[in-house]
């Protein structure tokens, strides 16, 4: 299958994705290096700074004496959190990943699947080699097993988010594009603040969380890119997503 056929519209034949692979794997050397300093520092600050020791718990016993006398608010909380669950996204992305392998999009399922699988190990990681305990307090509302930083479901939302919006962003009109991103936007900050207020990770956690997400998400769009060139296609413009040439089959009633 040639370039001009891809740029033509044409369903492309599934190339395999090692070169894409091999860009992931090195962004995920990349961005591990950078994020355990970067953990390690924000414990070691913990420690030693007390601003930044006194913004974490505080706003920690802050958040569980609102939750004490707000059981309404929990149940908010609890069922925001769950949207962003481990269970949550495996079903999400694994039913998007079918589906782009019906529409043959091969490309766009070798960036999910390799997106979000490296997320995932990538924070593990990260938890395992920086080891900072939860939040402990009083009659919990809430209780998560495994270390803090960073916390996994503000990861796992703005790399899940981003990928959603990333692939189907050419589906959507331009109009209604910022409504898109702002509604992706507004769902990551809202799971991140329920973590929060759950009392199972420190508002650094999920700072830390959303800039590496952040850059693990930016960093394999960039890889993606440059795949894309490698095939003779132009590079990515993540205002119109992906693979914007193939808008139509990106759209489910076509």
């Amino acid at each position: 299958m040639d370039a001009d056929q891809d740029r033509d519209g044409s369903t492309p034949a599934p190339e395999a994705p090692a070169r894409f692979g091999i860009h992931g794997l090195l962004v995920f050397v990349a961005v591990f290096l950078l994020a355990v300093p970067f953990g390690l520092i924000v414990l070691l600050l913990r420690v030693k700074v007390a601003w930044l020791r006194h913004v974490d718990v505080d706003t920690a016993n802050d958040l569980h004496t609102f939750d004490e006398h707000h059981h309404a608010f929990v149940t908010t909380m609890k069922a925001v959190s769950d949207v962003g669950s481990s269970i949550a996204w495996i079903v999400i992305l694994t039913t998007v990943g079918i589906w782009l392998l019906y529409r043959r999009l091969y490309r766009l399922v070798a960036f999910l699947m390799i997106t979000a699988i490296g997320s995932s190990l990538l924070n593990n990681a990260i938890k395992a080699a920086v080891g900072r305990t939860r939040p402990v307090l009083v009659d919990p509302v809430a209780t998560a097993s495994g270390k803090s930083f960073p916390s996994g479901h503000t990861q796992s939302a703005i790399v899940g988010y981003g990928i959603l919006v990333l692939i189907f962003l050419p589906a959507v009109g331009r109009r209604r594009r910022p409504l898109l991103v702002a509604l992706a936007t507004l769902m990551v900050l809202l799971i991140g603040f329920s973590r929060i207020a759950l009392g199972v990770h420190y508002l650094s956690d999920v700072v830390g969380a959303l800039g590496i997400g952040g850059a693990w998400l930016f960093a394999m769009t960039a890889a993606f890119s440059a795949w894309r060139r490698e095939l003779k296609l132009p590079p990515v413009q993540p205002t119109k997503g992906l693979e914007p040439e193939h808008a139509a089959e990106l759209t489910p009633d076509t």
